[in-house]
């Protein structure tokens, strides 16, 4: 059997149409074909099947090659429609090709008939492609990639929108903030791959549980957002305890383990008296985080008057635990080494200073646990001090023994977004490699691509005066989004880390491995380099190896080790 082919024929002809179907069963095909030769029925085959190529003769009783393309391009349909004639004028070609025909061929000449054939089905396969592709980058830039939802990007603009016609008198709205009870015991339990499959299932069932014109958001991690528009608080309420309830119900099972979870869920009208988005959701997150507070899995409304919520005790608590730590000195320093996947060349060592805070008995507490409320209130860029300052001095000291750049390697530093923001962070920094008679292009500092893209000027401005510097610039978490494509001409970096949640997924997900290929290529022809996180295996290293990005990072390549431990070692 050969290559299967499915031809629709314009032909007046019963001979010249078994002419062209022989020609390509003497190709290698296995051509399955209809012949037709008026209007109705070539409008009748392309509505009732579907054609890989259209094959039409110039001149037939009362029909055309002409009046065939113009059926064909009405269909909408990206078909190859090759004209195959006796005679044809050169006028009358030029004319055909530029109605859409995309080659003809004289029937005495009909070796060129299936060469034409490959060619267009190729090009159509790679228009095929591309639009899909384009199709697939407009939808990331608007919804999260894991669950399908509206993105966080999105769902601001939307709440904007809200609160306008909030301010304007046209209607009542309400937002709910949802943040899932007992989420992590299931990554931790079962790994990141349960958890995306349970944050996956977990959204068709709070999505069934809403109404057509609501919007349902992830908004990052294990947190949702949801903005009823048009809806009294009352409402609201019974909505937010029927996803709840849906919630409680909903078993996971993964292998042969079965778990339920539960949500909190806070939530706020949107009153003409709100300052802006941040607020809302502000208020919103207040009353979920007392929703945990007072035992999990129930709902809690924000009200002005609610002074319980005000005071966020919980997270008050990790402040004065930061506070503490910093103080006390009880912060720790690890490092994680990358591998360079590029092969005969003197690749120059790379690695990341990752931070951990100690408790009372020096266990070590992830970053996970104190970042978020660092991040909340206001303190983050005291932490990112202290990482830059230890780091510096680390490496001062290294490279007092050493005195060998290339041995040295170049380390990365993670910022947060509140740093940029802080006058005094860049001064202070400069300071610091000053002091230290430190190399600057030792280091690269880094960013997440949400970071850089909420302030894009600041970022800019900050970005320069770091590389002016000599160091280098990294983007973190890059392809989270996908709407910052176009700010990658504008902001200037070295590096895009290509955010771990697709590259963990590459070799199984084939959305996950188009995602990754383009976000390389997009930092290739940028001229940066590019580093893919949460690399937890050999097949997922070799699979980006194949892509083409030059550096990896994860548990697969190397654990992170504490800066002073003897056994940390980069790979070669």
């Amino acid at each position: 059997m050969g290559n299967p082919l499915r031809v629709l024929i314009v032909e007046d002809s019963e001979d010249d149409a078994l002419l062209l179907i022989r020609e390509l069963r003497r190709s290698g095909y296995d051509p399955r074909s209809l012949r037709v030769q008026n209007a109705a029925d070539l409008e009748s085959a392309l509505q009732q099947h579907v054609w890989d190529v259209v094959i039409t003769d110039h001149n037939m009783p009362s029909f055309s090659s002409e009046d065939a393309l113009q059926i064909v391009k009405e269909t909408g349909a990206d078909l190859p429609v090759i004209i195959v004639s006796g005679s044809i004028g050169e006028d009358i070609a030029v004319s055909a090709m530029k109605m859409g025909a995309h080659d003809y061929i004289m029937k005495d000449n009909l070796t060129r008939l299936v060469p034409a054939i490959e060619r267009e089905l190729r090009e159509a396969e790679l228009r095929r492609s591309h639009r899909l592709a384009e199709a697939t980058i407009h939808h990331l830039a608007y919804h999260d990639p894991l669950t399908g939802l509206v993105n966080r990007h999105e769902f601001d603009r939307r709440l904007q929108e809200a609160l306008r016609s909030a301010r304007e008198g046209e209607e009542t709205h309400v937002v709910l903030y949802l943040d899932l009870d007992q989420f992590k015991v299931i990554n931790d339990t079962c790994g990141h791959q349960a958890g995306d499959q349970l944050l996956s299932q977990l959204a068709l069932v709070l999505r069934d549980k809403i109404r057509s014109h609501d919007t349902l958001a992830r908004l990052g991690g294990d947190e949702f957002g949801l903005l009823l528009e048009g809806c009294p608080l009352d409402q609201a309420q019974q909505i937010a305890e029927g996803l709840r309830k849906a919630v409680a119900n909903f078993r996971f099972v993964w292998e042969d383990k079965t778990f339920s979870i539960g949500v909190s869920i806070g939530m706020t009208p949107i009153t003409a008296e709100a300052r802006g988005v941040a607020e809302v959701l502000s208020a919103a997150d207040m009353a979920c985080y007392t929703a945990k507070d007072k035992g999990r899995n129930r709902v809690h409304v924000y009200l002005d008057d609610d002074s319980e919520l005000q005071h966020r005790h919980n997270e008050m608590r990790w402040v004065a635990r930061i506070k503490e730590a910093l103080e006390r000195e009880r912060f720790v320093l690890y490092r994680q080494p990358m591998l360079s996947l590029e092969t005969g060349q003197g690749e120059r060592l790379h690695s990341e200073f990752l931070v951990r805070m100690l408790d009372d008995d020096d266990k070590l507490i992830l970053p996970g646990a104190f970042i978020p409320a660092a991040e909340r209130y206001g303190i983050m860029t005291l932490l990112d001090r202290w990482v830059v300052k230890a780091a510096i001095e680390h490496l001062a000291t290294q490279y007092r023994e050493v005195q060998d750049l290339d041995a040295m390697g170049i380390f990365f530093i993670n910022l947060s977004g509140a740093s940029l923001d802080d006058s005094e962070f860049f001064a202070y920094l400069r300071q610091l490699l000053e002091d230290n008679e430190l190399p600057p292009q030792i280091l690269c500092f880094e960013i997440t691509e949400t970071a850089a893209i909420s302030n894009l000027q600041l970022a800019v401005d900050f970005i320069h005066g770091i590389r002016d510097l000599g160091c280098s610039f990294a983007l973190d978490d890059f392809g989270s989004g996908l709407s910052s494509f176009s700010y990658l001409k504008a902001i200037p970096v070295d590096y895009l880390k290509i955010d771990g949640g697709f590259v963990r997924d590459i070799v199984g997900d084939p959305m996950n491995y188009a995602i990754v290929q383009a976000v390389n290529e997009i930092g290739h022809v940028a001229g940066l380099r590019t580093i893919a996180e949460f690399v937890e295996n050999e097949t997922v290293l070799a699979t980006l190896q194949t892509i083409g990005v030059d550096l990896a990072q994860g548990f697969g390549i190397a654990l992170p080790q504490a800066i002073d431990d003897e056994r940390l070692a980069c790979p070669a």
